[in-house]
């Protein structure tokens, strides 16, 4: 029982909200002092027939391009170029700087454990400058 007056509590509350929301919509204050300018409208829209046809057809397809154009695509171009080979510079100094490290990191290691076998092995008979060259 108790179910049911919740979903018609929940109806009633829906309904009341929409009839307000109505209410309101419909008393909102109009500005009927100047009226729509439906064809200002359409000429904003729409373009003559001879302005659409060369605002697509600026030059043909076939036809060269301006040196203007040339000059600003080539100019993309380099700059596209250069900021490739400037990120692939970058790449290539940052893993020569970790192969560096590792390198170093490597060799260290070794000469240590060299270091270490040659003392561990060392029987006194041998000059220590010998194994240390």
């Amino acid at each position: 029982m108790s179910w049911t007056r919740v979903l018609v509590l929940s109806l009633v509350s829906i309904l009341l909200i929409l009839t307000l929301t109505s209410v309101v919509r419909s008393a909102a204050v109009r500005d009927d002092a100047k009226p729509a300018d439906a064809k200002g409208a359409v000429r904003r829209v729409f373009m003559e027939g001879s302005e659409a046809s060369s605002f697509f057809r600026r030059r043909s397809r076939r036809s060269p391009k301006y040196y203007a154009e040339l000059v600003v695509e080539q100019g993309m171009k380099r700059a596209a170029s250069e900021r490739r080979r400037e990120f692939n510079e970058e790449q290539r100094n940052e893993y020569e700087k970790y192969a560096e490290e590792d390198r170093d990191e490597i060799n260290e290691r070794s000469s240590e454990m060299n270091e270490q076998l040659r003392e561990y092995h060392y029987d006194g008979l041998y000059p220590r400058s010998h194994w240390f060259h």
